[in-house]
């Protein structure tokens, strides 16, 4: 049982020991002790609001990197609409332009072979009013007594100008 109860002189040095060993700490080391935490509690600190510092500005440069690419995308959206809104009115305008060339062109035509045909008609009324003018001339020239005769020289001369 000696074992297992401590003796006084024991107990004395082994508080003696301890309170000087408090002693030395205190005078020599307590103070770096605390200063060195201190410091080093206030270098955490710090560490935590650089970290959350940095986290809030990485948060507010991601919101801006996306309000920038939703606004490039919009941005890039009008440009396609506007593209294909002006390729859109460039073909309306080519089709408009042809149209109207189409039509200047058919007009033209229409009145060229309104022209023509005035002429040729006015060509075979000038014929036949010649035409027409002969036969008078060579009808009254040769006077026929009778009818017949008269009748078989018209015909006579109409087969000759067929002919012709």
């Amino acid at each position: 049982m000696d074992l297992l109860l401590p003796h006084l002189g024991l107990i004395v040095w082994t508080v003696l020991a301890f309170l000087i060993v408090l002693f030395i700490l205190k005078k020599y080391a307590w103070k770096t002790i605390l200063n060195g935490l201190n410091e080093r509690e206030t270098n955490i600190a710090n560490s935590i609001a650089s970290a959350e510092k940095v986290k809030s500005e990485m948060a507010q440069l991601k919101s801006e990197n996306e309000a920038l690419l939703q606004s490039a995308r919009e941005e890039r959206s009008a440009m396609l609409k506007d593209a294909k809104d002006l390729k859109d009115k460039m073909i309306n305008d080519a089709k408009e332009e042809a149209k109207s060339q189409a039509a200047k062109i058919i007009a033209d035509a229409n009145a060229s072979i309104q022209h023509q045909k005035m002429a040729a008609l006015t060509e075979i009324k000038n014929q036949v009013g010649k035409m027409v003018v002969e036969v008078s001339e060579k009808i009254i020239r040769k006077e026929l007594s009778d009818k017949a005769n008269q009748e078989s020289y018209i015909s006579k001369l109409a087969e000759e100008i067929r002919l012709n």
